[in-house]
């Protein structure tokens, strides 16, 4: 992507500060401006010549966004943001001022934290004990050894552990459900058998974390539980009245 346009960050109330010293995405750190249209300004910076998804980038993308909640709630954008110019940002801000007013006072105060779950491959032992239909598949691979006698087991044991995860993985997300002000899926993930972002208060993340923590642990020898956090609002940018 050429260096044109404008990369943009999120969306803050008019007069919101930019810490000293914050850089965005590109190398060297891109410095970082406010455009202002009424009640709102949006957080921007020059798009670099290579706009890729760096784990440098994305992480400047993110640390910008939480530096900037630190002083007050932000509608984040998500990573590679651009517009053309800065007239097309404050014709965009003045359209939707309402929502994004909604949306700042929505998020005031709170944080994102994400929990993942993935299937637990040393789980296999237990999961055969439990599965007798498991149990005759694999004896009938071994009595009649072949390919297509793998294949089918290799589907019943993975199809087994993704069950198996879910299942744990639904318990952690229901006990965590209470703790949070609203719940969001996210999308599809490799291997993993829920994606489900939660919507905090900034006081609450430590204990929601170590509630998380002690359901995991509970729950190890079922499912792999990522909790990733705190995170920007990504999951709950989008105002319900309107646009995002």
């Amino acid at each position: 992507m050429s260096g044109a346009g404008l990369y943009v960050y999120g969306v803050v109330r008019a007069g919101h500060p930019v810490p000293a010293g914050l850089g965005g995405v590109g190398s060297p750190p891109a410095r970082l401006r406010l455009l202002t249209a009424g009640e709102l300004a949006a957080v921007v910076s020059p798009v670099p010549a290579e706009l890729l998804a760096r784990r440098r980038d994305v992480m400047a993308h993110q640390d910008v966004l939480l530096a900037l909640g630190a002083d007050g709630p932000v509608a984040p954008m998500r990573f590679g943001a651009v517009a053309r110019d800065e007239e097309a940002v404050l014709r965009e801000l003045a359209a939707n001022e309402p929502g994004h007013l909604r949306t700042l006072e929505r998020l005031d105060g709170r944080l994102e934290i994400n929990v993942k779950a993935f299937p637990v491959e040393g789980s296999l032992a237990t999961l055969l004990q439990q599965d007798p239909q498991l149990r005759r598949l694999r004896e009938a691979a071994r009595e009649r050894p072949g390919y297509h006698a793998r294949v089918r087991l290799g589907e019943a044991v993975a199809g087994g552990l993704r069950r198996r995860a879910a299942d744990a993985a639904n318990r952690v997300l229901r006990a965590l459900t209470p703790l949070s002000e609203a719940v969001a899926e996210g999308p599809e993930v490799a291997n993993c058998v829920r994606n489900t972002s939660f919507l905090l208060r900034r006081r609450d993340v430590t204990a929601f974390r170590e509630e998380a923590a002690r359901r995991a642990a509970a729950l190890a020898e079922r499912a792999e539980v990522r909790v990733s956090g705190p995170l920007p609002c990504f999951s709950f940018a989008a105002d319900p009245g309107g646009r995002t």
